[in-house]
């Protein structure tokens, strides 16, 4: 197997360096060494890049995303995409997401989302590696729940998410997701705007901390999709490991978040998305301009993350704008690190996210500085990207 030397500039996921050499072995897939030039061995017959004008960077990971896969907008489109239909589209979005840079992504909810991990595992398929829930989990009548049809017939066409009502069906759901093969466990602790009712909190605190509970004697993670700050604080107090969206966050929920190491998964580029149909509303508009603010002053630790669901006002492929959201409040290099080595830790991916000796070779080379101008990871300028040791 090949040797490879990537030699230049590089953010290694936490700062960046001028001149360094990264030293990767194509058959472990693993970086070998990485230092500045002259403290690295070069053995004679590897493969050599010189990144000229261009830096080198950790692949970049997307911690929400979705394969709805469907040409309409809106949950009832989402729901009605048949679900070979909907693996087969998401396959090629996967394909999308590697070449833009994107070595890895925590998928929230999709039809066969599992497979889709599989896949990429097995190498039958070109893509990020997929952390997946399997299923969502959501109340009978929430916000995932498609209106305009019977009950059975909305839930079987929602073939993303378990409904669960009541905390032993909570806990059982949980164990469906565990035996699906789900990676963690994602939950709605509330609405979102879709149904037109208003935002409203999900699932009691009984049925919550049920889900929590099982969850982590399960060892999965729990992500809460949270609007409002009745739902932001049940799932901080019952013990989530991340809050999704999190629009209507205020100090003293951010600095509880602090605290207990909640991290924060904001998806800016959705309600900034000039499709989105709510983007007037008055909780999206303060998301857009103060949430991360408060996020920022409190120290609650942000983590990329885009919403992006594959349809057809959200399209897989430019992902890295949610990155360039974050940036406007974080700075390039803290949203650098939410993009890179904290996703990582935020997905339990061990030994990614960060360019290390011993780490995984997941690489991502772009034209430009990204230091200064964030734009520097929009696809077209991406120039090489390595998965696992190889050039892709």
């Amino acid at each position: 197997m090949a040797t490879f030397i990537l030699r230049g500039k590089a953010f290694d996921g936490m700062r960046f360096h001028e001149d360094v050499v990264v030293r990767v072995d194509s058959g472990s897939g693993t970086i070998l060494g990485f230092g500045e030039r002259g403290s690295v061995e070069e053995p004679r017959g590897s493969k050599k890049v010189t990144v000229e004008g261009g830096t080198i960077l950790p692949g970049l990971i997307d911690a929400h995303v979705h394969f709805y896969s469907s040409r309409g907008e809106g949950v009832n489109e989402w729901a009605s995409v048949p679900d070979t239909l909907a693996v087969l589209r998401g396959a090629g979005d996967m394909r999308k997401l590697l070449r833009a840079g994107f070595t890895a992504v925590r998928e929230l909810g999709t039809k066969g989302g599992v497979h889709l991990a599989q896949a990429v595992a097995e190498g039958a398929i070109e893509g990020p590696e997929v952390v997946s829930c399997a299923r969502a989990l959501a109340q009978t009548g929430g916000d995932d729940d498609p209106p305009g049809f019977q009950l059975e017939v909305a839930q079987q066409l929602a073939s993303y998410t378990y409904f669960c009502d009541g905390p032993w069906e909570c806990r059982k759901a949980v164990r469906k997701v565990a035996r699906d093969g789900g990676k963690v466990v994602k939950f709605y602790a509330s609405g979102a705007f879709s149904r037109g009712t208003g935002v409203k909190p999900n699932f009691t605190v009984e049925e919550t901390r049920a889900i929590v509970d099982e969850s982590r004697r399960l060892g999965l993670k729990v992500a809460a999709h949270a609007y409002g700050e009745e739902a932001i604080e049940r799932a901080v107090g019952c013990g989530v490991d991340s809050v999704e969206h999190g629009l209507g966050l205020t100090p003293r929920l951010a600095s509880e978040m602090k605290r207990k190491g909640v991290r924060y998964v904001p998806t800016l580029v959705t309600y900034a998305n000039p499709a989105y149909k709510n983007r007037h509303n008055e909780m999206v508009k303060r998301h857009l301009s103060e949430d991360m603010l408060v996020a920022k002053e409190k120290g609650t630790e942000v983590v990329m993350g885009s919403d992006i669901v594959g349809d057809g006002a959200r399209q897989h492929g430019r992902n890295y704008e949610e990155i360039a959201e974050e940036a406007k409040f974080l700075g390039n290099r803290e949203a650098l690190v939410a993009a890179t080595s904290r996703a990582a830790d935020c997905l339990g991916l061990e030994n990614a996210g960060v360019l290390r000796e011993g780490y995984r070779a997941d690489m991502v080379v772009v034209r430009g500085d990204p230091e200064a101008d964030i734009q520097a990871l929009a696809p077209e300028r991406v120039v090489r990207v390595m998965k696992c040791g190889r050039f892709v």
